[in-house]
């Protein structure tokens, strides 16, 4: 339905820092998941993690290192992951990495052990997002939130 059909202007959506080097703009979030961009800075690292649902993932600019894969995706590459894969990766290069990503479930961060240590989830990156829009005096856009 069109009634139901929602367009973003990107450039009104802020970056929502979620530690050093790594930062993400949120595009929909919904029970059973959500797509946003994560924009990593050279050097940036994403640790050891297992994805309990299915993730599709766009790089826009910049490349990334595969870590266990030992693989670079560059801008335009498509790389598609089922529920249970684990795996961690970096920015490479000296420009920034932008990859625009749509998952379900978890993405549970492990450590050394195997063990999970935290996650991040639609609930959580929602709060993520709207905890930054009222730090920083901006309305939280409805139709990201859905």
């Amino acid at each position: 339905m069109l009634e139901d059909r929602v367009s973003l202007d990107l450039e009104t959506i802020p970056w929502v820092p979620l530690r050093k080097g790594l930062s993400m703009r949120p595009l929909r979030f919904e029970r059973s998941g959500y797509s946003l961009q994560l924009r990593l800075e050279p050097g940036t690292r994403i640790g050891p993690h297992r994805h309990t649902g299915p993730v599709h993932a766009l790089n826009l600019t910049g490349s990334r290192r595969l870590i266990e894969a030992d693989e670079i995706v560059g801008p335009g590459e498509f790389v598609y992951e089922p529920a249970g894969n684990c795996d961690s990766w970096e920015c490479h290069g000296d420009a920034p990495c932008i990859i625009q990503i749509t998952l379900r479930g978890r993405v549970e961060y492990l450590d050394e052990a195997g063990e999970v240590m935290d996650y991040s989830d639609s609930a959580t990156a929602e709060a993520a997002y709207r905890a930054h829009c009222a730090g920083v005096g901006l309305e939280a856009d409805r139709r990201i939130v859905g």
